[in-house]
């Protein structure tokens, strides 16, 4: 057949990739990010995958600490860097797995001194290498723990946008319903100083009495403005973390549980068994060691050479010859000695990076566990004090009614409640960060039983809770 080389040709080039161009622009990305709403048509869908059930009023207008979590794993472009990273790896197991091509080699000849029958003697070599020693299973193996090991980053990931959600959309909620407390504390301020006002008019008192609760009348202003930068940064901050712009959360409302609380009866012995054995970033590390040995696997492997098969043939001046040849490495002066000791030193590195991380964790836990205890015990204590100080706003109320008492009094008693309000709120949210931190620590959600990421981790095969796109 005269067409062979041309369709052999053909065949060759069907089967090869094609290059196409995909430019970034900068101003149509930054248009895109803008774009990005909570009321998004496919973040609905991905909502309703993951929550289990239909959303009825869309758009929400009043969002919990899950959906706007959610939320965070649809928009993220951290996920997507993660996600990204693991197809990368996914496509080295491809590569792993590839075969060494063969080799196709034509040395034409030209005899000087005859030209009978014909004085060209072409000839035509093959190269067919054959790895040895099952070299290809054990680049797959480790090319196969790198994987898991990207794969595992995707959880760390969503478990730090969870992080910042949590501590963003705490620190909003502490802020507003602080800045709440303050325009009440400075309106009672307000009220105590119109009254000793005018009991400075009736000359029933002196005035240095009165310029010290116009100074008193300071502090309430100051911690207000306070409060509400604090409000807007925090408000900003959850923006970032969600992955959208600022301008995406106007009209929205947001809600943070208070009522959380550690995990009655839990032990760092216990946190740590339990974290050890599911962490993601421990387990990624784990996976990274069980790639170290396989690669050392593999120069130990290729100690032992490749045979190369080299049939052979050649048309010399009308004769027909054919040759058989067999090719490999004599492993005389170099056997891979430099590579294995590499290999081994990075499997040493991967221990200790592994032991390093175990002892953080460890140590993180410890930390936690001891945090959110004292964070409990503030908390009831701030309680007791903020009861005390109800019965006595009640009984100062109680007194006004009857004749008892005063109105400056009964003010005076709102002022010391406000206050006892402003401290509590500020055990309350000492003792939630402290709950985000033993949460972070274990990777656990205490609070979240169908936690997104808590089934991630469940199913190692499963990813699709974090992640709106197929890998």
């Amino acid at each position: 057949m005269k067409n062979w080389p041309l369709i052999f040709g053909i065949a060759l080039l069907a089967g090869c990739a094609h290059f196409k161009p995909q430019p970034l622009a900068p101003e149509k990305t930054a248009a895109q990010f803008e774009s990005r709403r909570l009321d998004d048509a496919g973040l609905k869908k991905f909502l309703e995958q993951n929550l289990g059930h239909e959303l009825q009023n869309w758009p929400e207008t009043n969002w919990n600490f899950q959906e706007l979590t959610l939320a965070a794993f649809y928009f993220q472009p951290s996920l997507e860097v993660a996600r990204a990273q693991w197809r990368v790896a996914q496509a080295g197991i491809k590569t792993a797995g590839g075969r060494p091509n063969p080799t196709l080699s034509l040395t034409p000849g030209y005899d000087t001194t005859t030209a009978i029958p014909s004085p060209w003697f072409p000839a035509v070599n093959l190269d067919l290498p054959v790895e040895t020693m099952g070299k290809r299973g054990k680049r797959i193996a480790e090319a196969k723990n790198l994987s898991e090991s990207a794969r595992l980053d995707i959880v760390t990931a969503a478990w730090k946008v969870r992080s910042d959600v949590r501590a963003s959309l705490l620190d909003f909620t502490v802020a507003e319903r602080r800045a709440a407390f303050l325009e009440k504390q400075l309106a009672a301020q307000q009220q105590i100083v119109k009254l000793l006002q005018q009991r400075l008019d009736a000359g029933e008192i002196a005035r240095p009495e009165f310029t010290s609760a116009q100074i008193a009348l300071n502090k309430p202003q100051i911690d207000l403005s306070d409060a509400q930068s604090k409000r807007a940064g925090a408000r900003s901050r959850l923006a970032e973390s969600l992955g959208v712009s600022a301008a995406a959360l106007d009209c929205v409302k947001f809600q943070f549980d208070f009522s959380a609380l550690p995990a009655d009866g839990l032990t760092s012995a216990e946190a740590r068994r339990a974290a050890l054995q599911s962490r993601a970033d421990i387990l990624g590390a784990l996976a990274d060691y069980a790639a170290s040995e396989d690669d050392l696997r593999l120069e130990i492997a290729k100690q032992f050479p490749d045979v190369h098969l080299n049939p052979g043939y050649q048309y010399d001046q009308g004769d027909n010859k054919w040759s058989v040849g067999l090719t490999f490495d004599l492993p005389i002066l170099n056997q891979n000695q430099g590579p294995i000791a590499e290999a081994k030193a990075r499997r040493e590195l991967a221990a200790a990076k592994f032991l390093q991380l175990q002892a953080q964790v460890i140590a993180e836990i410890d930390r936690a566990v001891a945090g959110s205890r004292v964070a409990e015990e503030q908390f009831k204590t701030g309680n007791a004090l903020f009861e005390s100080e109800q019965q006595q706003q009640k009984s100062a109320q109680a007194q006004l009614e009857v004749g008892a008492a005063n109105q400056l009094d009964f003010v005076g008693a709102q002022v010391e409640l406000n206050s006892a309000l402003l401290a509590q709120l500020e055990n309350e949210a000492q003792l939630q960060t402290a709950l985000g931190q033993l949460e972070d620590a274990l990777q656990n959600p205490l609070t979240l039983s169908n936690s997104i990421v808590q089934q991630t981790q469940k199913n190692p095969g499963e990813t699709k809770p974090i992640s709106k796109h197929e890998p």
